[in-house]
């Protein structure tokens, strides 16, 4: 059984995004908030947006392979965006867009909120997902 996208036509429906999600019986997994790290912790992209977000969702993505899972199995997430206005939105959802070599991230329960600051004080953004995992 896959992941359900439900989209009923009384709530509004936009192209990478989920009003609900239904995941299949198994186990989540719960990844935590990904930022823009190498694996030795050198934070990547500077002071570049779109760059920062394309790794926290490269980073997100290897967090899956790691518990056998790929981001179409990503059921909810949360993205974290410093100081997040309408120009902000529209760079993050353009290294969104390509941070999967191209491919848009799959649409999923998500939610964007803007934040003062985040863990580092370089930070730009960062993500959290919950995935279900196939059997």
């Amino acid at each position: 059984m896959a992941v359900e996208h439900v989209n009923p036509d009384t709530l509004f429906r936009l192209p990478a995004f989920s009003q609900i999600v239904v995941a299949p019986p198994g186990r989540l997994a719960f990844i935590a908030g990904q930022g823009p790290f190498d694996p030795a912790f050198n934070l990547v992209g500077g002071d570049d947006l779109k760059a920062q977000t394309i790794r926290a969702f490269q980073n997100l993505k290897a967090a899956l392979e790691a518990v056998g899972a790929t981001p179409a199995d990503v059921v909810s997430s949360t993205f974290y965006v410093v100081d997040l206005d309408e120009a902000k939105t529209a760079e993050f959802v353009a290294g969104m867009n390509a941070a999967l070599d191209g491919a848009p991230f799959p649409p999923n329960a998500s939610t964007i909120v803007g934040v003062t600051r985040l863990g580092h004080p370089a930070m730009k953004v960062e993500i959290s997902a919950v995935a279900a995992i196939p059997a």
